[in-house]
């Protein structure tokens, strides 16, 4: 029995509230259990400096927790002058998840920066930031065409993210804290609603994991990712 007593693939109770920032362009508040972030978009009219002249657009991301997100409070990193490895790392696989599913010339030269901001942790924290990241994506985007910015829908397809794991010899779908702290293999997966995968990220924290529980880990993240994008076009009225 898994601590919070949910069948191996069944994910915790997970929610996309939009609009929740006054002044952003989009932003979503999501929830997976007791995980909470808090995503913005907001667009900025001119492409990096790198891509200016080349009639595309950019999408970005920055990612942090607040001190008091876990049990114990952490520094904030602007304090120890950069980000940590983990952080960028996240960050980084935020930005290239949504880039995989949007036409970044019909942006034309702009970028829009999206802001993953953890509010309380309990596991899957960079699982939920992609999964509310794309509903804000899509609110800055539907923004921007209310406006005429652009004309058409760059959006190609939704993306979601959700963590699966070996724990107790069990593959299991979505882990909290309890099952990701103490997990044989811990695993996130990049899905889109099409079914495609941007990104798999898997670790065997005990002994390696075997072919068979790599695709039974992909087959639960399957299940929780069409559960996410069915929440997704839910939340944007699709």
């Amino acid at each position: 029995m898994r601590p919070s007593k949910r069948a191996p693939d069944e994910m915790r109770k997970v929610t996309l509230e939009r609009g929740v920032a006054r002044y952003a362009e989009g932003s979503c508040l999501v929830r997976f259990g007791e995980t909470h972030v808090f995503c913005t978009a907001s667009l900025e009219d001119r492409a990096p400096g790198w891509l200016r002249g080349q009639g595309r657009g950019w999408v970005t991301a920055e990612y942090s927790m607040l001190p008091r997100a876990t049990a114990e409070r952490t520094r904030r990193e602007v304090n120890a002058g950069k980000p940590s490895g983990r952080t960028q790392e996240i960050q980084r696989l935020i930005g290239r998840s949504l880039r995989a599913v949007i036409d970044l010339p019909a942006l034309g030269e702009r970028q829009i920066s999206i802001d993953c901001d953890v509010l309380q942790a309990d596991g899957g924290t960079r699982t939920a930031a992609i999964t509310g990241a794309w509903v804000a994506l899509h609110d800055c985007i539907a923004w921007m065409r209310a406006r005429s910015i652009i004309n058409t829908h760059p959006l190609k397809d939704h993306v979601a993210a959700v963590s699966c794991g070996v724990v107790q010899g069990a593959p299991v779908l979505d882990l909290d804290y309890a099952e990701d702290s103490t997990a044989e293999t811990d695993a996130n997966f990049v899905l889109t609603g099409s079914g495609g995968i941007v990104e798999v990220q898997g670790t065997a924290e005990g002994k390696p994991f075997s072919d068979e529980e790599l695709l039974e880990l992909l087959r639960l993240a399957r299940v929780g990712a069409n559960g996410l994008v069915a929440l997704q076009k839910q939340a944007v009225g699709q």
